[in-house]
């Protein structure tokens, strides 16, 4: 998540700020007209940068469009771990259709012409978080169901029912729309002295810093639940794993190890990937002079995760393999 301290060390003085460098800026307050810095890139770099964001925006659209449908419309594919990926498909076109295009469209933008209204900024942050914690609470979803599979598989079938995989999913979606609807609420509340952001998009961090009043309560809650989400998401998955594990080298069961290695392995790739990434940008906040490497990182997040999730289950399902070679097949057909 993109929540980091702030120092709020400053005098106002008659429409004046002074702060602690002593240099001078007018301020407004509560515009509802704001100014993204945006991606900063060469005028050489512009173009294949661009590209490069279009062409990966285009891939997850096409991936995990398909990947959904699919998945909807073949019965054989109507198992729990495909209908709880579905989750994850959904999430991340919904996080790269927030971030992306926008982006696309400030990238060809002088950056005194990149604006955005408040509040469309406010619901720009919103996905964007709810995006980042739906990408844990999906996948500790997922890792109940590879539990069930591999360590109670004679009540796997009794336990993942269509209520239970309904309760995963609202819990997945439900979870992230509390904690990010009271993470951007302590932020609306505030008011608004600047108008300058200094990031490519909307986040709850570049918000509030908008604001000249205290911002403890923001940083505190913000930290707190950066804390709990990783400590949560990092503890399920090294406790579900260690259990298969010892069911793996318990039974020594040709057959059930093979089936863990074949449906873990995906889901744990899956998410090291997503870890990394989102790791990755947080503790490049902490690094204010590689400011231009975090902002590449933040725009990757939301692009690496999203196009090989579905690479990555659609090699392990020999069924998903079989459909899209036979579309292939029909296509050469055709033509």
């Amino acid at each position: 998540m993109d929540v980091y301290p702030y120092s709020s060390l400053t005098l106002h003085l008659k429409g004046m700020r002074v702060n602690t460098n002593n240099s001078v800026e007018s301020y407004t307050y509560n515009s509802f007209i704001l100014q993204l810095e945006g991606l900063l890139v060469s005028q050489e770099s512009l173009h294949p940068v661009f590209i490069f964001i279009l062409f990966s925006y285009i891939f997850i659209l096409i991936l995990n469009v398909s990947i959904s449908l699919l998945i909807f419309i073949d019965k054989s594919l109507h198992e729990p771990m495909y209908l709880l990926f579905c989750n994850l498909s959904i999430n991340d076109i919904l996080g790269a259709s927030a971030v992306l295009p926008s982006l696309l469209v400030d990238m060809l933008r002088p950056r005194s012409e990149r604006l955005i209204g408040y509040y469309e900024c406010v619901v720009q942050a919103f996905i964007m978080h709810v995006y980042g914690t739906t990408c844990h609470t999906a996948l500790m979803a997922m890792a109940f169901d590879r539990y069930m599979a591999i360590c109670n598989p004679l009540r796997y079938a009794a336990v993942m029912t269509n209520k239970m995989l309904m309760k995963l999913t609202v819990s997945a979606w439900g979870v992230s729309l509390v904690l990010v609807g009271v993470l951007l609420g302590l932020t609306v509340r505030l008011s608004r002295c600047r108008t300058f952001m200094g990031s490519m998009f909307c986040n709850n961090a570049a918000l509030f810093q908008l604001s000249c009043e205290n911002v403890s309560v923001n940083n505190i809650y913000g930290l707190s639940f950066t804390a709990v989400l990783f400590t949560s998401s990092i503890g399920s998955m090294v406790l579900t794993y260690f259990k298969i594990t010892v069911v793996c080298l318990t039974h020594q069961n040709k057959s059930t190890n093979n089936k863990a290695l074949k449906t873990c392995s995906t889901h744990l790739l899956v998410y090291v990937i997503m870890l990394f990434s989102g790791l990755l940008v947080i503790i490049l906040h902490r690094f204010p002079e590689l400011a231009s490497v975090r902002k590449m990182s933040s725009v990757l997040f939301h692009i690496i995760p999203a196009c090989l999730n579905p690479l990555i289950y659609g090699i392990q399902s020999k069924q998903i393999q079989k459909y899209f070679t036979k579309m292939v097949q029909n296509n050469k057909v055709a033509s």
